[in-house]
């Protein structure tokens, strides 16, 4: 059987753990996680913190080698450079970390983001070399009067729009029904799989199937690790966007219930 897509159990912190907190809370979790991704070739973990703490984590990360521990910030800017106060520029981000969550539901809702911005940001860190994870989804009142396919279709269109063939391969989506984050009302493993799927679909009419095959998609919405088994052995679903779990051990737990998970699928 052909390797699976590496998997990607991110952890998104949201504004908690500013330097001193993230040092004590990476030092806490590091040996654990290092050992679990070690034992998997097709798992890559990636921390999340506030952009605040992205050195402070670069530098623990630095100090000892590491197998597929990555860094990640929660949002740039798509400009290169100039009088935006408050955002941090692609190319600063890439200094320290190597993905960057972008359209997390957080964003558009309070900060009103569009599709458009976030295809911009989106650009902006592909030419940068940060690997983008695209956050899309329905809300209470779109997924209860059954709107959720002409949301995903229409975030899709347009927050995943104008990649190269070749850089449609970076990039990561994570479904997030936003009426399941930080509820703990998730959506059901077939739910997510049903959406995920329209997403990979609509991901290959616009960049093939190549394209379409390659992109990981990741669940998103309070994932535990009582659940992430039950959403990993969906074919379409390659690993979890973590939000309120990340700032505990459970994360390594989740990431444990991963490897188990994808090593029993691909038997």
């Amino acid at each position: 059987m052909a390797h699976p897509r590496t998997a990607i159990i991110a952890g998104n912190w949201k504004m908690n753990y500013g330097p001193k907190e993230a040092a004590a809370f990476v030092h806490e979790i590091l040996p654990a996680l290092k050992d679990v991704v070690s034992s998997y070739p097709y798992i890559l973990g990636v921390l999340c913190p506030p952009a605040i703490s992205l050195t402070t984590v670069r530098a623990i990360l630095d100090e000892q080698p590491l197998t597929r521990i990555e860094l990640g910030a929660q949002n740039i800017y798509f400009a290169e450079k100039g009088a935006f106060t408050g955002e941090t520029a692609p190319s600063m981000v890439r200094e320290v970390a190597t993905n960057v969550i972008l359209g997390h539901s957080e964003r558009r809702t309070y900060f009103g983001e569009t599709d458009e911005l976030v295809n911009k940001k989106a650009l902006a860190a592909l030419k940068h070399g940060l690997r983008p994870i695209i956050c899309i989804g329905e809300n209470l009142d779109e997924y209860e009067s059954n709107q959720t396919e002409q949301v995903i279709r229409t975030q899709v269109k347009g927050s995943l729009a104008n990649f190269s063939a070749q850089l449609a391969s970076e990039v990561v989506v994570a479904y997030e029904p936003i009426w399941a984050i930080g509820t703990g009302r998730a959506a059901t493993a077939e739910g997510a799989g049903k959406v995920i799927h329209l997403i990979r679909t609509l991901y290959g009419e616009m960049y093939g199937d190549e394209g379409a095959n390659a992109l990981r998609i990741l669940y998103g919405g309070s994932v535990t690790s009582s659940n992430t088994s039950e959403f990993l052995a969906h074919p379409d679903i390659d690993g979890a966007l973590v939000g309120g779990a990340s700032l505990k051990p459970d994360f390594v737990e989740i990431a444990r219930n991963t490897v188990e998970t994808m090593s029993q699928t691909v038997q």
